[in-house]
């Protein structure tokens, strides 16, 4: 920047003097005023930095445009550079054509060379149009795939975060009745890069944030969302749990968790500040304390156990548990979709050079028959070795950010197999197999399977099968679905109401095949919790089979015996 300065005010300073002093005015080089090759000089070294200041006035008058910032500021920010860079080719275009490349006779030869530097200019003026173009579209695919994919998982992150945030602070709200002050709806405050390796704190308005929807979500406002989950982490007030302050500050500061041990703690530490001391559960009184009542009616069902209707430790550790373990997903595939993003740059970036140096080749007029045929052929023999791939990494684009079945972190099953996913790129998946052995699928492979995705499914249903014998009265199977029925009403945070117990088939009049069919409240990504719970109702129903004494006795098996006569000569022997 210092550099850019000392060159224009250098060339300036000389551009002056050509204008002014008698000898410079007279003074030509290749037939040229000394003035123009100063101009020509100063658009080429200086021009950046007179498109840099006009950019930060562009960028100054849209953020004063409340209305404006909110739809284009993103697309701004990503593409002032492109901007910037296209602005100063046209200048240097347009300095050369007009100062340097009319007015003066030439000989054909050096009219041959200025006419090359004329159009390899106006192929880099191409080139850089097309990559604004670039720019702008995959901007508007990753802002409309992160709205489309993570906002509301996002959004509920966050609400889980300013949760997290302000039960381990103060009791705001009890502070502000004793002062006679009235608390309003919070704000979700976190800390940021600022793209220069320092930290920027940011926050967000919990009501405004309630209030967004998907369909109707800025770009600026998902890319302020999607920054507050990749570059901060689940915290806590550190002050309020360990009573500890920035060096030199009386300003609380945030706690990061990075593990499920910390995330126990943090529990810990927030049930003891919420919760009444000699208290082993918190009520909705205390969380008044915290929060405004709408706030306290939306968290309560979030926190609480559903047997009691209390908070205690354990449901809080629980949610906090499955809070980070979310907040981790998301901010993984949120990082994976960056990766893959930067991935399919990189190749559009590639397929630009390549279409750049042919313009180039025809607007040299280089590209002759001759030229055009090796071309071509060259082309088809790279069709013949990569058309394939080419395939298949368009079709692992389309399933990345088209279909886009699955996110890091969601339980799928393919091919009958159930598998976790870890990673997604732009060519492959790695997946995790249930004894946490690594599968990697190629993309375009996936693209024609059908996949499962049990984080995305809805309550999911179970089923246990067995069988009882054929000469069990109706009574007794009248009494299991009755005792059933109590068990799932017993247990609703386990189960929903509708379940059904179902005669499949009879077999060799011998045995009934029955089926008890329930609902989750739950889909299957928790698998160990599925299990748990699944183990549960099976040995429940044996409960219920040895106190109503419900068997199954095997069919009488005929038995055929034959009497072998002893043989006489190895008695004797």
């Amino acid at each position: 920047m210092l550099f850019e300065w000392f060159v224009f005010v250098c060339i300036a300073s000389s551009l002056v003097a050509s204008l002014a002093v008698g000898k410079l005015k007279r003074t030509e080089i290749w037939g040229l005023g000394f003035w123009r090759l100063c101009v020509l000089v100063m658009v080429t070294f200086c021009g950046m930095l007179v498109t840099r200041w006009f950019m930060h006035i562009v960028v100054f008058l849209i953020e004063t445009n409340f209305l404006l910032r909110k739809k284009v500021l993103y697309f701004v920010y990503g593409l002032k550079k492109c901007v910037q860079f296209f602005i100063w080719l046209g200048l240097v275009l347009l300095t050369w054509v007009l100062l340097i490349n009319r007015g003066v006779h030439r000989t054909e030869l050096a009219s041959k060379i200025l006419n090359g530097v004329t159009w390899t200019l106006v192929s880099l003026l191409i080139g850089a149009f097309l990559w604004f173009v670039k720019t702008l579209l995959l901007k508007i695919l990753a802002s409309n795939f992160h709205v489309k994919s993570f906002f509301d998982r996002i959004q509920e992150s966050l609400f889980h975060q300013y949760i997290l945030q302000t039960l381990s602070g103060p009791p705001l709200v009890e502070e502000a009745e004793k002062v006679g002050a009235s608390y309003s709806v919070g704000h979700f405050s976190f800390r940021s890069t600022d793209g220069k390796g320092g930290t920027k704190k940011e926050t967000i308005d919990i009501a405004k944030l309630h209030q967004m929807k998907q369909e109707k979500v800025s770009a600026w406002t998902m890319k302020v969302l999607v920054d507050a989950m990749t570059t901060s982490g689940l915290s806590t007030i550190s002050s309020a749990l360990d009573e500890s302050f920035d060096e030199g500050e009386n300003e609380q500061t945030d706690k990061e968790i990075t593990n499920e041990m910390e995330a126990t703690a943090a529990a810990y530490y927030i049930f003891r500040n919420v919760a009444a001391p000699g208290c082993t559960y918190i009520d909705e009184g205390e969380l008044r304390r915290f929060m405004i009542k709408e706030e306290v009616r939306m968290v309560y069902p979030l926190l609480a156990e559903a047997e009691t209707g209390q908070i205690t430790r354990k449901s809080l550790t629980d949610w906090l548990l499955k809070v980070y373990q979310e907040r981790r997903a998301l901010a993984h595939a949120l990082s994976d979709t960056k990766t893959a993003v930067k991935q399919l740059n990189k190749l559009v970036t590639v397929l630009l050079v390549v279409v750049n140096i042919i313009v180039w080749l025809l607007l040299m007029e280089i590209a002759t028959t001759k030229v055009l045929v090796f071309l071509s052929s060259q082309l088809v023999l790279a069709a013949f070795m990569f058309g394939n791939t080419c395939k298949n990494i368009f079709e692992a684009i389309i399933f990345v950010f088209v279909m886009h079945p699955f996110d890091v972190g969601d339980r799928c099953v393919i091919d009958g197999v159930e598998l976790l996913v870890e990673e997604m790129n732009i060519l492959t998946t790695v997946f995790l197999k249930l004894n946490n052995e690594k599968v990697y699928y190629p993309n375009s492979v996936l693209a024609t399977k059908p996949i499962s995705n049990y984080y995305r499914s809805p309550d999911m249903g179970d089923r246990v099968d067995f069988s009882i014998d054929f000469m069990t009265p109706a009574e007794k199977i009248g009494a299991l679905k009755e005792k059933i029925k109590r068990y799932v009403e017993r247990n609703p945070q386990y189960w929903h109401s509708n379940h059904g117990l179902v005669v499949k088939e009879i077999e060799d009049v011998n045995k009934i095949k029955m089926a008890l069919n329930v609902t989750h409240t739950m889909n299957f990504q928790e698998f160990g919790e599925k299990t748990k719970r699944r183990t549960e109702l099976v040995m429940e129903v044996k409960k219920m089979f040895e106190e109503l004494n419900i068997r199954y006795n095997l069919l009488p098996q005929g038995i055929h015996l034959r009497h072998i006569e002893p043989n006489s000569s190895v008695l004797n022997t």
